[in-house]
């Protein structure tokens, strides 16, 4: 079984020097595929760009990448789960005092991931109007954060409690979340029963406390709220 993750988020799925996937999304996913009878497990490097492509070409089978499940995106891929559901957030530089929710945001030098919804949610959903500045990655926009050319990175509390934990000295989380981001299992459009199939996986994975294990494995040191839980499936038809 080949699996997608991220390249480039600590915590949730990255490439180290080695070449190596380690993080959360790739302990999910292999723990996925290994109860889905997946003999032989290996991951591929997807983009939040090109995940629905990499799908539905067969390139890749099942995609771990805080995939946020929206409707939009309901309609090009099947999604299994959410394995977790996190909440947007708000990560600023560590000596940042004037930011302290969302509503402070307007007018700020935020980030803006391609591919990702989180901007919309505060554009659109929220209308708070912050100065977007365009990145490849929410790993460019750490960069960027870390460097001074942005105020804000916006985006799912998993996403940024990784490269809260490798810079935790330099950027600190709100704390003060504002939406849901469900992080879906992406599979090929109207695979129902691949999609049963990983929701069976999960369901063990937080049954038998190896969810609650790899949250805290990964997580635990950014002192972020963990929800143990098993989160209400979406449904595979």
């Amino acid at each position: 079984m080949v699996i997608g993750v991220k390249a480039d988020q600590p915590g949730l799925g990255f490439k180290d020097r080695n070449g190596t996937f380690r993080g959360f999304e790739v302990d999910v996913g292999t723990y996925i595929a290994r109860q889905m009878g997946a003999s032989r497990v290996t991951f591929k490097t997807v983009t939040s760009d090109d995940r629905e492509r990499l799908l539905n070409n067969h390139t890749v089978d099942l995609v771990l990448a805080s995939y946020s499940i929206t409707p939009d995106r309901a309609k090009l891929v099947t999604f299994g789960g959410p394995y977790y559901v996190a909440h947007q957030d708000i990560m600023v530089r560590a000596t940042e005092n004037r930011v302290r929710g969302v509503r402070d945001l307007a007018g700020r030098r935020m980030c803006q991931a391609s591919g990702s919804v989180s901007t919309d949610r505060i554009t659109k959903g929220l209308g708070i109007q912050p100065r977007l500045v365009q990145s490849p990655s929410y790993s460019e926009c750490v960069t960027k954060l870390l460097n001074g050319a942005v105020d804000v990175v916006s985006t799912g509390d998993l996403v940024l409690a990784g490269f809260a934990t490798r810079y935790v000295t330099r950027v600190k989380i709100m704390n003060a979340p504002f939406t849901d981001e469900r992080y879906g299992v992406g599979l090929r459009r109207d695979d129902v029963d691949g999609c049963e199939g990983v929701n069976r996986a999960l369901t063990v994975m937080y049954q038998d406390g190896t969810a609650g294990r790899l949250l805290h494995k990964w997580f635990g040191p950014s002192n972020l709220k963990l929800t143990e839980s098993i989160p209400e499936f979406e449904g595979c038809s």
